[in-house]
């Protein structure tokens, strides 16, 4: 018989040992910094009185310039370590992928998933893994349609799929359901897919090998968007995704060993998991989180880009803006939160620092970039004393850099040439991202709440064939 459990008969959130730091050393502070926002007004403002608007939005211009200068020789380098070696290690030999299986748990979160469940139960029974040494666990998470009935059914045909039920406004988001999955298992690594999630077969196995390294206390795999045709904007999400997978976590990797735990696709050893207290309830993008505290502890996180997963893009302007409100309100909020801890790190080096300081500022960078484009504009009535020639680099190192991940990302992934024309669909999704980062950096500031939301779905497009169970009206399988 399938195991079916309900979240009533267990604790809401894992608690860590009592040696364990909290999981967020930050959560009784308010979110908000409205004086520190006020602050840089009024300090731009007596700026402006003693010296004069024109020199100061010189002086803005000008450490606006050398902040994208640093974020293109970044980008380039990134860029240049792809386009030499990603391809070869994308085809290197398969190391490991039999010798080092230790039992594992697979965690998957579903709140109101209906559309894409199906496709994301049939990748994980099809996971090429010793069934002894596997647990997969899946979270319906207070679901509103017919989610926890499909996993119902799922869980009464395959007793390898373990299924806990959260009643609604169990709390915490993806983290709180995560949370309390750590109570059914026991396992030597935890590994995460999200609901619309598909791996290959062999991701496991790919993403664990990596622990026989102790240091290692996390590991990210590559998503690779599945729906890229559904729309454009899904087109742009996935030529998003060869630069940021194919390219930047890769040139993370490459040049500072310091890529980051994605959240999903991704796996974290569970002793190091338990130590930090679980993942933390308190953010709304859990991953970069446990990213910043897995090094703050002293261990470190690799990433495999064999280790692929099929994920859906969103697929309009309104699915993306929520999706990337999100992480740049999360990201924006770690940087708040852990930066003085970070930089006062014993285990990490001087250009670490630096390095993870800049991946926290990533969110930033479009709020930086529409105040430059602010700047030009300003400039063209006569406001400022840059003339319009200084401007320039602020728009050419605003799109070199990222347009040079780009086009290696397309390259590397192999994509066919026509695609090339999808880089013009990043203006606008740029522009968009300008205003998204600006208004999550105000509201952040400002305090106002804000809970995780999840990403809709449509579960358009699959890359395994699924065979169902019927689901009644109860409920069970048929």
């Amino acid at each position: 018989m399938a195991t079916v459990v309900r979240a009533t008969t267990l604790p809401a959130v894992t608690v860590a040992p009592a040696d364990a730091p909290p999981v967020d050393p930050h959560a009784g502070r308010p979110e908000g910094r409205p004086l520190v926002l006020l602050a840089y007004a009024c300090g731009f403002a007596m700026v402006a009185l003693l010296y004069g608007p024109d020199a100061t939005l010189g002086v803005v211009g000008g450490v606006l310039n050398v902040v994208f200068g640093v974020y293109f020789c970044r980008h380039l380098a990134f860029a240049v370590a792809a386009a030499r070696w990603a391809e070869h290690d994308m085809l290197a030999a398969d190391v490991g992928l039999d010798s080092w299986t230790p039992s594992v748990a697979v965690f998957v979160g579903c709140k109101n998933e209906e559309l894409v469940v199906d496709g994301m139960v049939t990748a994980l029974l099809a996971l090429d893994y010793p069934a002894d040494r596997l647990t997969l666990v899946v979270v319906d998470d207070g679901s509103e349609d017919s989610t926890g009935a499909r996993l119902d059914a799922w869980a009464d045909r395959e007793p390898r799929l373990r299924v806990l039920h959260r009643p609604p406004g169990s709390g915490g988001g993806k983290s709180g359901a995560l949370n309390d999955a750590l109570h059914l298992v026991d396992a030597d690594v935890a590994v995460v897919f999200d609901a619309d999630h598909e791996p290959d077969p062999t991701a496991v196995r790919r993403l664990v090998r990596h622990f026989r390294d102790p240091v290692v206390g996390a590991v990210m795999g590559r998503c690779v968007i599945r729906n890229g045709r559904d729309s454009s904007m899904a087109s742009t999400v996935f030529v998003d995704f060869l630069s940021g997978y194919l390219v930047n976590e890769y040139g993370r990797q490459a040049l500072f060993e310091l890529p980051a735990y994605g959240g999903a696709n991704c796996a974290v050893r569970m002793s190091t998991l338990r130590g930090l207290g679980g993942w933390n309830p308190h953010t709304v993008t859990e991953d970069t989180d446990l990213t910043l505290r897995v090094l703050m502890a002293g261990q470190r996180v690799r990433y495999d880009l064999s280790a692929v997963d099929f994920e859906e893009a969103v697929v309009s302007t309104q699915r993306f803006w929520k999706q990337r409100y999100r992480w740049a309100r999360g990201h924006q909020k770690c940087f708040r939160d852990y930066w003085r801890p970070l930089v006062r790190s014993p285990y990490l080096s001087l250009v670490e620092k630096v390095e993870t300081v800049l991946f926290l500022l990533v969110y930033h960078v479009p709020l930086l970039s529409g105040l430059g484009l602010l700047l030009t504009v300003l400039r063209a009535f006569g406001i400022g004393d840059l003339p319009v020639v200084a401007l320039l680099p602020l728009s050419m190192l605003l799109f070199v850099g990222p347009l040079a991940e780009l086009s290696v990302g397309l390259l590397v992934g192999r994509v066919e040439r026509r695609a090339a024309w999808r880089l013009l669909g990043f203006l606008p999704a740029f522009a968009l991202s300008i205003w998204i980062t600006t208004r999550a950096y105000l509201d952040g500031m400002l305090g106002r709440p804000y809970t995780w939301v999840k990403t809709s779905r449509s579960g358009a497009t699959s890359t395994v064939r699924v065979d169902p169970p019927v689901v009644t009206p109860a409920g069970t399988a048929a």
